[in-house]
Formats: C-alpha cells, structure tokens, sequence
C-alpha cells in the first residue's frame, strides 16, 4: 500500500478545523471526515481507516469516550488514535494516553510537526500490520505442519489394520462432539479450552499408533485371543506413548504431541479401576483417556469386525450406558446420552461397510 492509499479519519466538530486538516494532509493521504464522536465510529466501521485524529471537545460523546469504544471493539481496536485538541492540561494528555491514544498534539496545528506524527505513525502500523501477518503466516505453517505430522503417523497404524480405514475419522469427529458437549461443565471446563478441544481432535487419531508393534498373528486375528496375546495386545498402549513420547521430546515439553501420547497411554483405563495400562480409578484417568475411551468403545461396537458383525447404534448406546461408572465416566455418558444422535451421524457419513450403515439406520429407541 502506498502512501496516498492510506485513509486518515479527521474528527472534529469544527468545520474550520477539518478544512486545516485537509489542506495539510489531502496531497498524500486519503481523507475521512467526521463533525462527532458517534458519526466516527459509524464512519470507522464502513472504511476501516489507518489513522485517526481525534478532537477531544465535542458535544455529545466527546474524544476520550471515543477512543475507549473504539478500543473495546475488536475490529478497530488496533487502528492508532492521535488527539489533536485546544485541551494542553498534563492530566488531559495522560488521560489521551492511558485509554489508548498513540500521541497527542496540542491547537493550534504545526503543519509539519502534524505531517511528521501521522507519517511515522502510519509507518509503525504498517510495520505492525506486517508483523501480524508474519505471525499469522508462521501460525498457519505451525498448524499444517501439526496436520501432516499427525496424519502420517496415524497413517501408519492404518495400514496394518485396513479394515478400519474411517475408524480414525469417526473417532476423531466423536472426541469433539463430545469435549464440546462438556466443555462448560465443572468437572471438564479448566481443561476443555477451544485450543485444547482442537488439539484432542488433531491428536485423536493417534490413540491406536502402538499397534504397530503388534505382531500381525495377534493383531489380524480373526478370533478370540488367548490371555497371552491379550496381554500381548494391550502393550499397544505403552507402544503408542513411548513412539509419540520420543517424537514430542524433539519439539519439547510442551509440544502439540503430549495430547496425543496421553490419549494412547490412557484410553483403555476404565473408571472403576480395572482398565489397562496402569489401572488407573475416577478422576484419576486424564480427561482426554476418559473422552477416547467413550469413542473408541462406541465405534468398535458399531463396526465389522472379522469376529463380528456391526451393532446397532440402539444397541451400541444402551452398552455405553451399562458401563455407566464401571467402565466410563458418569458425567461424559450423561453427555454423551445428550448427542448420541450425533455420533450415529458420523459414524454414517464416515461409515467403512454398507452393513454397517444399515446397522445405523434407525435411531436410538430406548
């Protein structure tokens, strides 16, 4: 943008004032007008101007209570305000400066010291823009890299298991029914931030990455599995946090993979004590082991299997609801109650077999 493409906005109720103004900054800048306070802030919302100058004596709303509107509003908070008043007080410009004016400048007008201000100021928010996109850009990367890392991995797991191909995607979308569902709740609401619900849907698909570890005769088989190779089988959960444990110390501690180290470390612990690894009890088990818990459970019930055919989704929830503070905790099944609609819906859409969608096809019917 150049220099003549930036829009100043004058506000002052003297017409004398504004014309000043315009014959100092009209060559180079492109000029708003407003005779008032709340005229400015209709006049800010329609043109999102790059400066403003801001009388402080007006009738009606006067300076000072224009710039803090202009501050609390989202959209124009970070547009720069200069006061340009007859008011020379110490107190006054303290007051401009601590409701969020960038500068201060005292009737009558020097033209240049004014041509001087508005450039430098309109060059800091120029830089500032910059910096902003700069990290918005770094964000963006930040996140597609989060994708891909995630993705890959869970791809891994996949493949040795092809029959599940949609499992992760109906996991992933059950995780954030539900976290969403409770995320107000007083048991859940420190922990359930956006941010974080965001990165339990992200981590979700890397609950089972342990299972490469497996061994393909205990992994595949198509039967019931002795205790020995069900023993053998439910070392995926360590498998899991130590592969996603290594991958997140190279990022750090506080990397975007501790969720999902915890979601495979944990989400075969049940509420009563008598899940796995660690047999962990209650509140004990981390909140996200606890929501993966529920999904994971509902989408192997509704899913065919090898050893079995898919289950109703009425059948599938009245189970959930048996393992009501045995093996779930009982305020995510009271949740999950409240949208169980929702996960028979995505368990259709990203449903693996047409069976499986016929086993969906009604509603829950108590």
């Amino acid at each position: 943008m150049t220099e003549k493409q930036r829009r100043v906005l004058v506000v002052d109720d003297e017409p004398n004032n504004l014309q000043l103004i315009r014959e100092i900054l009209n060559k180079d800048y492109r000029l708003a007008f407003a005779p008032n306070g709340t005229r400015a802030l209709e006049v800010t919302r329609e043109v999102q101007p790059d400066l403003i100058l801001l009388d402080i004596m007006m009738p009606g709303m006067d300076g000072y209570e224009t710039c803090r509107q202009l501050k609390t509003e989202p959209k124009t908070m970070n547009i720069p305000v200069m006061f340009v008043t007859t008011k020379s007080n110490v107190e006054d410009e303290r007051r401009g400066f601590e409701i969020g004016g960038v500068d201060y400048i005292t009737k009558p007008v020097n033209p240049e010291r004014l041509k001087a201000r508005v450039r430098t100021h309109l060059e800091l928010k120029r830089h500032n823009d910059n910096l902003e996109e700069m990290v918005r850009e770094r964000t963006r990367e930040l996140e597609l890299t989060q994708e891909v890392t995630i993705e890959s991995m869970a791809a891994i797991a996949e493949c040795r298991d092809p029959e599940t191909g949609g499992h992760i995607k109906r996991t992933q979308n059950y995780v954030r029914s539900l976290a969403i569902q409770v995320k107000d709740h007083p048991n859940f609401n420190d922990f359930l931030k956006d941010g974080t619900i965001n990165l339990l849907y992200k981590s979700a698909p890397l609950h089972d990455i342990g299972k490469v570890a497996i061994e393909d005769r205990i992994l595949l088989k198509p039967g019931k599995l002795t205790d020995e190779e069900f023993d053998r089988m439910k070392n995926h959960t360590i498998h899991g946090r130590d592969a996603i444990h290594v991958a997140g110390n190279k990022l750090g501690s506080d990397s975007f993979l501790r969720h999902a180290e915890i979601i495979a470390y944990t989400h075969h612990e049940k509420w009563d004590g008598s899940g796995y690894p660690q047999g962990l009890r209650g509140a004990d088990i981390p909140i996200s082991g606890r929501l993966m818990a529920i999904a994971d459970v509902y989408d192997a019930l509704i899913s065919r299997r090898v050893y079995k055919e898919p289950f109703s989704h009425t059948k599938a929830v009245t189970i959930i609801l048996e393992g009501k503070s045995s093996h779930f905790d009982p305020d995510l099944v009271d949740a999950f109650m409240g949208i169980q609609e929702d996960f028979r819906q995505i368990a259709m859409q990203f449903a693996d077999f047409e069976e499986e969608k016929e086993a969906l096809a009604k509603p829950y019917q108590p």
